[in-house]
């Protein structure tokens, strides 16, 4: 199975740093989830959930009130409020 390299940062800091199968992303245009191999795309995000899963554990979820994600090359960069 193909994977992500996700990182996801807040100002505080790291709160993720790894493989995951997939990510779901609350946008300011609605809900998107981003999977291996996806089209570079740069997005601001809204208050809501992100979630995403691990390689090999279940599924994660962080609240956040907002922020921006780029991915690139199979990388997820998502910085976070």
């Amino acid at each position: 199975m193909k994977e992500l390299q996700l990182n996801i940062v807040s100002p505080e800091k790291e709160l993720f740093n790894g493989t995951a199968g997939k990510v779901t992303l609350p946008g300011v245009m609605g809900a998107f989830t981003i999977l291996p191999q996806h089209a570079p795309i740069v997005a601001a995000l809204a208050a809501g959930t992100l979630s995403y899963t691990p390689a090999g554990e279940e599924e994660q979820k962080l609240e956040i009130h907002g922020g921006f994600v780029e991915m690139s090359g199979n990388r997820v960069s998502v910085c976070v409020d």
